[in-house]
C-alpha cells in the first residue's frame, strides 16, 4: 500500500512536467496550474487504489486524469469562447519567441483532444498506439485525427509553416517542437 510519502515524492517529481503539459493543452498558464492542482488532488484521492490493478505508471494515470480535468473545463465553459473568422497578421520575423508564440495560438485553435494528440504523438514523442491508449481511442483514431490536425495546423500557420514543416509536408517531417515549443 503507498503512503502519503510516496505520493509526496511523486507530486515534486512531475508537477513541472504535468503543469508544461496543461499550458501547451489550455494555452493559459493560471489554467493551467489549476489544472495541475486538480489533477494532483483527485490523484492523492485515489492515490492508494493507482496501480493496483496492474504495473500502470502513475504519470500516465495523471496524465489521463490531466487530460479528462481539461475537457470537463471545457464543457463546463464551452459557452464563453469567442470564435474568430480569421487569425491576426504575424510579422516575418522568425524570432523564437515570436515562433513559439505562432506556434501556440495555432494548437490554441485545434479541438482539445486534436491538441492531447498532437502533444502526446509529438511533444512526449509517443506512438500511435500508447497514444490511443492513454486517451482509450482507437490507434486509427489517433492517425486520422493527428493528420487532420496536422492540416489545421498548416492552414492556420501559413506562410510560416517552413518553419514547422519540411517541404513535403508529411507528418513524419514535423518539426513542431524542436522549433519552438521547448524554448
Amino acid at each position: 500500500m503507498r503512503g502519503e510519502p510516496e505520493f509526496i515524492a511523486f507530486a515534486e517529481a512531475n508537477v513541472v512536467r504535468l503543469r508544461q503539459i496543461a499550458y501547451l493543452m489550455c494555452r493559459d498558464w493560471h489554467l493551467a496550474q489549476d489544472l495541475t492542482q486538480s489533477t494532483l488532488t483527485k490523484m492523492y484521492v485515489a492515490w492508494n487504489r493507482i496501480g493496483r490493478k496492474g504495473p500502470e505508471d502513475p504519470f500516465h494515470y495523471a496524465r489521463k486524469v490531466l487530460l479528462n480535468t481539461l475537457l470537463d473545463h471545457r464543457r463546463l465553459r464551452s459557452s464563453s469562447e469567442i470564435a474568430v473568422d480569421h487569425l491576426p497578421d504575424r510579422t516575418a520575423e522568425s524570432d523564437p519567441t515570436a515562433v513559439r508564440l505562432t506556434l501556440l495560438d495555432a494548437l490554441g485553435g485545434l479541438a482539445p483532444r486534436d491538441r492531447a494528440i498532437l502533444l502526446l504523438r509529438y511533444w512526449e514523442d509517443h506512438s500511435v498506439e500508447t497514444t490511443a491508449e492513454i486517451l482509450s481511442v482507437t490507434p486509427s483514431l489517433v492517425k486520422s485525427r493527428s493528420m487532420r490536425a496536422l492540416a489545421v495546423l498548416r492552414e492556420q500557420l501559413g506562410n510560416e509553416r517552413e518553419l514547422f514543416f519540411e517541404d513535403s509536408g508529411r507528418e513524419s517531417d514535423l518539426r513542431l517542437w524542436s522549433a519552438a515549443a521547448r524554448a
